[in-house]
């Protein structure tokens, strides 16, 4: 296109996968930067989002924005994603998040599902259930913007791996 993106969107659980490619654009004020956590059942049931619903606190020797209980005990997160099903994020994405660089949203599990199925239908490409969350956001967003907007997806893993848990959740019987 000879220019930047609009955007960049990856998926977020701890965040190491978004991180490097936001790294190469943090810099780019003009660049958005968008991180799509799991809102797993809903933000109101279980879910694994950390920056939306989350509040600072410490785990693993690091301050960052966690799932905890009024005690600061962490609490189970959940998402249909085994990779994004993390109660915490890394430091990193809490300072974007603070300095408001990023910006941080949520897709369901159900998102993701439609996201995977959308990916795989139209283009051959089987995506891992932690990119499908950003695809399933991205399927409601990006219609919503101007059409010459550039949005840079990052497609990561291998959704081979995630056939049984989307049977199941669709309640196909592979057996």
């Amino acid at each position: 296109a000879g220019r930047l993106p609009d955007y960049v969107v990856a998926c977020v659980g701890g965040g190491s996968n978004a991180m490097g490619i936001f790294s190469g654009f943090q810099k780019d004020a003009e660049v958005g930067l968008i991180g799509v956590e799991a809102s797993g059942e809903g933000l109101d049931k279980r879910h694994a989002a950390t920056m939306t619903k989350g509040r600072p606190g410490v785990l693993h020797g690091s301050m960052s924005y966690l799932l905890q209980d009024e005690h600061g005990q962490i609490v189970e997160a959940h998402s249909i994603s085994a990779g994004l099903d993390y109660p915490g994020v890394g430091p990193e994405h809490s300072y974007l998040k603070d300095s408001e660089r990023a910006t941080y949203v949520s897709a369901t599990d159900d998102d993701a599902l439609a996201g995977f199925r959308f990916l795989s239908r139209t283009e051959g490409i089987i995506p891992a259930l932690e990119p499908s969350h950003a695809i399933g956001y991205m399927m409601k967003w990006v219609p919503t913007l101007p059409k010459n907007q550039i949005v840079l997806l990052l497609l990561s893993g291998r959704g081979d791996k995630d056939l049984d848990t989307v049977a199941r959740a669709s309640g196909v019987d592979l057996s």
